[in-house]
C-alpha cells in the first residue's frame, strides 16, 4: 500500500484535441457554439486556439513541465523563483518594525557601536561631527514645524499655560530629588538631573497627542513655545538647580550664547525656508516620516560619539549600577506624569465649570503627554556646550538615552489604555 501511495503521480487535467471534426466550429465567451456558416464573434476566450479548416488537425498542447507527486504543494511558478519572494515575505514585517521603531533601534546601534568600535567614534569626534549632527537635528524640526495649527490652541490658552510652567518651572524641580541619591559614577546621577531641566520632545509628544485622539494643536504650541523659551530658562535652571547640587558653577552667559547659535539658529532657519519657499514646505511635509529617520540618524551619532570616548569608563561600571539608573529615568517620569494627571485634575476641580478646558478630555491627554516627557537633542547639546564641567560626557548622556526610549514606551502603553477605554466607552453607548 506504501509503495502504491508512493508511486501514485497526479497528473493534470489533459486539454482535449480539437480534432478535424470539430473544426467548422467556434467558441464564444460563455461557451456558445457557433457553427461554421454563422459569423464568427471576436470575442472569445483569450488563448483558446480555434482551427482553421485548411489547416492540419491541432497538436496536442504540451502538459505542465513538472508532475505533482501526492502530497505535494502545487507550485506554478517554480522552486527557484518563488525562493526570494519567500523571502521578501519574510523580510516584510521586520522591515516594517524598523520602519516604526527607527528612532530607539538608532540610538541602540549608536551606542552599540560606540562599545564594539570606539575607533570610529574617536574619529568623528576629532573632526566635530557632533556638532554638526546638532546643528542638522534642529534644522531639519525647523523644516518640519508646522504653525499653521498654533492658533486653534487659543482656545485652551489656560492649559497650555500650564504646560509651559509644567515644563520649564515645577518639573526641573524634580532634579533637586535625582541628586540626592548616590551612585558611582555620579555622571549617572547628574545626567538625569539635567535630563530633567529640558523642554519636551520635539516630535514624539506631538505624535503620541495624535494617535491618542488629543489636541494636537495644544501639544504643537506647547512643543514650540517650550523649546524656543527653554534656550532662555534652561541655563539658568542648570545653574540654580543641578550645578549648586553638584558644586560646580556654569558660565550661564556662555552656554546661553551656544544654546543660541547651536539650537536657535538652526531652528529659525530651517523655519524660515519652510515659510519662504513653499515647495520646501511640501517637500517636508510629504517626506516628513524619512526626514524623522534622517533626524534619528543625525541624534544617534551624539551617544555613538560620547560612548566611543567613554568605553574604557563605561566597561569599567557595574551593570548593577546601570540598571539602577535605568531604574530611575524609569521612576521619573512615572512622577512627572502623575504630577501632570494629578495637577489637571485638581484644576478642574477648582475651575468648577463643565465647559471649562481643563474639564476637556482632549487638552488633558495633550498636557499629560507633552509635559511630563524631556527631550534628549537639547540635553545633547547642552553636554557638548558644557565640555567635561559635570563629568565624563559619554557617562552623563547614557541614561539619558535610557530614560528617552523607555518614555516614548510608556507613553505608547498608555495611549493605548486610552484608545481601549474610549472604544469599550463607544460600544457601551452603541449598546
Amino acid at each position: 500500500m506504501a509503495g502504491t501511495l508512493r508511486s501514485l503521480i497526479v497528473a493534470p487535467p489533459q486539454i482535449q484535441i480539437i480534432s478535424s471534426l470539430h473544426r467548422r466550429r467556434r467558441f464564444t465567451a460563455n461557451g456558445k457554439v457557433i457553427s461554421g456558416g454563422e459569423r464568427f464573434n471576436s470575442n472569445i476566450v483569450p488563448g483558446l486556439c480555434i482551427s482553421n479548416p485548411n489547416s492540419p488537425p491541432l497538436r496536442r498542447l504540451h502538459p505542465l513541465s513538472r508532475q505533482i507527486r501526492a502530497g505535494e504543494q502545487y507550485n506554478p511558478v517554480g522552486d527557484s523563483k518563488n525562493k526570494p519572494f519567500l523571502g521578501l515575505i519574510w523580510a516584510e514585517p521586520l522591515l516594517k518594525f524598523a520602519s516604526n521603531n527607527f528612532l530607539p533601534l538608532a540610538l541602540v546601534s549608536g551606542v552599540a557601536l560606540g562599545v564594539v568600535n570606539p575607533a570610529l567614534g574617536c574619529l568623528a569626534d576629532k573632526y566635530y561631527l557632533s556638532k554638526f549632527s546638532t546643528f542638522g537635528i534642529f534644522v531639519i524640526s525647523g523644516l518640519m514645524l508646522d504653525s499653521g495649527e498654533i492658533g486653534a490652541a487659543v482656545k485652551s490658552w489656560s492649559v497650555g499655560l500650564f504646560g509651559l510652567g509644567s515644563i520649564l518651572l515645577f518639573t526641573p524641580l524634580v532634579s533637586r530629588v535625582i541628586l540626592l541619591l548616590r551612585l558611582q559614577p555620579q555622571e549617572f546621577v547628574t545626567g538625569l538631573a539635567l535630563f530633567s531641566c529640558m523642554p519636551t520632545t520635539l516630535s514624539s509628544g506631538v505624535a503620541l497627542t495624535q494617535l491618542a485622539g488629543g489636541n494636537s494643536a495644544l501639544a504643537l504650541a506647547m512643543t514650540v513655545i517650550s523649546n524656543l523659551l527653554g534656550i532662555l530658562i534652561v541655563p539658568f535652571s542648570i545653574s540654580k538647580l543641578v550645578a549648586v547640587g553638584v558644586g560646580v558653577s556654569v558660565p550661564t552667559k556662555q552656554l546661553f550664547k551656544s544654546l543660541v547659535v547651536t539650537l536657535l539658529i538652526p531652528l529659525t532657519l530651517g523655519k524660515v525656508f519652510r515659510e519662504t519657499f513653499k515647495g520646501v514646505a511640501d517637500f517636508a511635509d510629504q517626506n516628513r516620516k524619512r526626514l524623522s529617520m534622517v533626524n534619528a540618524i543625525f541624534l544617534s551619532l551624539v551617544p555613538w560619539i560620547q560612548v566611543s570616548r567613554s568605553r574604557s569608563l563605561l566597561l569599567a561600571v557595574n551593570p548593577t549600577v546601570f540598571l539602577v539608573a535605568i531604574g530611575t529615568g524609569l521612576v521619573l517620569h512615572l512622577v512627572l506624569l502623575a504630577f501632570n494627571a494629578l495637577a489637571i485634575k485638581s484644576l478642574s476641580v477648582v475651575s468648577g465649570s463643565v465647559n471649562s478646558p481643563f474639564e476637556n478630555k482632549q487638552n488633558c491627554r495633550a498636557l499629560i503627554l507633552v509635559a511630563s516627557q524631556k527631550t534628549l537633542p537639547v540635553m545633547v547639546a547642552v553636554v557638548e556646550q558644557l565640555g567635561g564641567a559635570f563629568g565624563e560626557p559619554g557617562l552623563l548622556v547614557l541614561p539619558c538615552v535610557a530614560a528617552h526610549l523607555n518614555q516614548i514606551i510608556m507613553d505608547s502603553f498608555l495611549v493605548n489604555l486610552w484608545l481601549k477605554k474610549d472604544r469599550s466607552s463607544n460600544t457601551s453607548k452603541v449598546a
